[in-house]
């Protein structure tokens, strides 16, 4: 409840929390826009592939030429400024850099990136959610070997979800489910970066002229982006899937305690403890007035009459038993919250949410038929699509994670809906993102 005013604190002392961001796109640009207005918080060096882009997004943002302006990494330490490079290793070896922020969104990459800084001696805030889905119990616990914090990012979905699922439990109650929402239609599953527009709800032109990514914004439209979140939240809070993936029921935020009960009791849910999306459209296709499409939600049990009573004294949104309660957030604010989980850790040595187990896993499902030579385009492509499962099920039939369904050829024929598995593709065995995830499987699994 303080954070403000110890970052004050350590303004005041000289004592800013030292940062090093490796990626430097839409994500760490919004980030970006609310350092200068922050206290005891020095971004002391950026790496992006493209210095020149990432400069660019600082102007955009707001920031002065002379706050980047330094020329070496040593000069933006002693100077207060930030220092600009296409070398992220610089970021990790560097001893005065406390926290790296991993936001490439580059799965594979982020890996290591992340377990470099994790040898180095540094915090971690881990934006690239994909990498965290199908590694991050394993990054997590060579962290907590190390003695540094790994985080998921505040702003995120997952994160605040796991803060609404942590309050829940914290006060007493029992969580019945817990989730986000999304504009969500079955037909979406086979969206490309082709079709995202027209289902968006943009132009192609506003696209362009906005420098929309339509891969990106193709992977939250197609349903992978909903899967990968929430295979994320499961693994830090220890909620599990429905064992078909997401159910996506359309709903406003006050139908969302009578859909989060089980199936006897007239909801969806296929057990307790389930991690579920909401959909802001009706089947139909029409937007649902009051929905949660940019929000998160959790769903609690209120357990005696005494409780019951109370939610209802205190006008609580419940089931129409008002056994069942709801907290939410309608919406959140990505990067410009990130602040949050640097304070978090910075002052606290506390995660925003992190991996505690390895329970549920999203897994790649062919988005066409695929055959013998094709080569596979990640989330949000034109090859695969993001699938929910439970872990233990995803190990049983070898399944591929879609973290790793990127650039690899198919040497095997795989059909539209079919799950792709480690023994369709041709892997290179030595990557360090392939062997740190066969390792988290051997460990966790």
């Amino acid at each position: 409840m303080n954070l403000y005013s110890k970052l004050a604190q350590l303004q005041e002392q000289g004592l800013p929390i030292r940062l090093g961001l490796i990626g430097a796109g839409k994500f760490a640009a919004m980030y970006l826009a609310q350092v200068p207005k922050t206290p005891g918080i020095h971004m002391v060096a950026i790496a992006d592939l493209s210095p020149d882009n990432a400069k660019n997004n600082l102007k955009r943002v707001g920031w002065d030429d002379e706050r980047f302006g330094a020329c070496s990494l040593d000069e933006a330490l002693s100077k207060g400024q930030t220092y600009v490079t296409d070398d992220w290793e610089e970021l990790t070896k560097n001893p005065k850099i406390d926290i790296i922020i991993e936001a490439t969104g580059s799965p594979m990459e982020a890996v290591s990136h992340v377990l470099a800084a994790i040898e180095n001696g540094k915090h971690i805030v881990m934006v690239t959610v994909e990498a965290d889905v199908f590694c991050g119990p394993l990054l997590k616990q060579k962290a907590d070997s190390a003695g540094v914090v790994y985080s998921l990012a505040y702003g995120d979905q997952p994160a605040l979800i796991c803060e609404l699922v942590d309050w829940a439990r914290a006060a007493g109650f029992s969580v019945k489910a817990a989730g986000r929402g999304h504009k969500w239609m079955p037909e979406y599953k086979k969206s490309t970066p082709d079709t995202v527009w027209k289902h968006w709800g943009v132009t192609e032109e506003n696209a362009r002229l906005g420098g929309l990514n339509p891969k990106m914004f193709n992977s939250f439209l197609d349903g992978s982006k909903p899967a990968i979140e929430s295979t994320a939240v499961c693994n830090a809070t220890g909620l599990t899937p429905a064992l078909g993936g997401l159910v996506y029921p359309p709903g406003s935020v006050d139908d969302i305690p009578n859909l989060m009960r089980l199936k006897s009791e007239g909801g969806i849910l296929s057990h307790d403890g389930q991690v579920e999306v909401v959909s802001s459209l009706k089947h139909d296709g029409t937007e649902i007035p009051y929905h949660i499409r940019q929000g998160v939600w959790v769903v609690f049990d209120g357990g005696s009459e005494y409780v019951q009573r109370c939610f209802g004294e205190y006008h609580t949104l419940t089931d129409s038993t008002g056994r069942y309660g709801c907290m939410y957030k309608r919406w959140h604010l990505i990067g410009l919250e990130v602040g949050i989980s640097v304070a978090s850790i910075g002052l606290r040595n506390e995660a925003t949410g992190a991996p505690t187990c390895f329970n549920s896993d999203v897994v790649a499902e062919a988005k066409r038929n695929l055959k013998v030579g094709d080569k596979l385009d990640g989330e949000g492509g034109y090859t695969v699509v993001g699938q929910l499962m439970p872990a233990n099920h995803s190990m049983n039939i070898g399944a591929l994670p879609l973290g790793l369904a990127q650039g690899w050829k198919l040497k095997k024929a795989v059909g539209i809906g079919e799950v792709i598995r480690w023994n369709d593709v041709i892997i290179d065995e030595t990557d360090i993102a392939v062997r740190s995830r066969k390792q988290m499987e051997e460990i966790f699994a």
